[in-house]
């Protein structure tokens, strides 16, 4: 059996450990999601996303693993956050459902974007790879224009659904730097790879951008 590798810092592990139970209830929530479903087409794509997370998690536990760290304990100080903000923003039919993932997890995947680039290889490329492409934002996308095509004023009800979900995106990205006790934060600040304000900003012009290409308002 190949020796685990050198000791990692403690942020790497942190990172992959929120983006591994990420993965993980994106999986749950997915398969769930696909129950409200309208027809048999759209719950069979999700339910294929739905597959393809769970295999981003197993690749993040195996590094977890490879680096002698049990991805149990990686992810534990992340359960409780993240669990808070699903449990807060569960979906009532499957225009809210699409929102939440389109825009919740793309501010999220922007910010582990933005960490990700103060790793060094192979951990960047591995976090790079495993958060979401543009197969489910244009998937959603779709889904939320033509929920608005069919009533326009679902657009209103959609947009107030996200701009509450930044906010508590927001929020459990506070309570995931409590979690973390600041290892995520000192991987931001320290790098000179990431400038904060800047990144802020970057993440608030691609939600803008997000939000107008569904057709919501900001």
């Amino acid at each position: 059996m190949p020796a685990p590798d050198p000791a990692p810092g403690r942020a790497v592990v942190d990172l992959l450990g929120l983006v591994a139970f990420g993965e993980l209830l994106a999986f749950e929530r997915m398969a769930a999601d696909a129950r409200l479903a309208p027809d048999v087409r759209r719950r069979a794509a999700l339910s294929e996303m739905a597959a393809a997370e769970i295999g981003n998690y197993r690749r993040l536990a195996d590094r977890l693993t490879a680096l002698g760290v049990l991805p149990d304990d990686a992810m534990a100080p992340y359960v409780a956050p993240l669990q808070a903000y699903h449990d807060s923003t569960e979906p009532r039919d499957w225009a809210e459902a699409v929102t939440k993932a389109y825009v919740g997890d793309a501010v999220t995947d922007d910010f582990v974007r933005e960490i990700a680039a103060g790793l060094d290889e192979p951990d960047r490329r591995l976090v790079l790879d495993v958060v979401h492409d543009s197969t489910y934002a244009d998937f959603a996308v779709a889904e939320i224009r033509a929920a608005i095509a069919a009533d326009p004023k679902v657009a209103g009800r959609l947009s107030m659904w996200a701009r509450r979900l930044v906010g508590e995106a927001l929020s459990q990205a506070g309570r995931v730097a409590a979690a973390d006790r600041g290892a995520l934060t000192a991987l931001i600040a320290g790098s000179d790879r990431v400038d904060v304000q800047e990144l802020f900003r970057r993440l608030t012009a691609a939600h803008t951008t997000r939000m107008a290409a569904a057709g919501l308002n900001n």
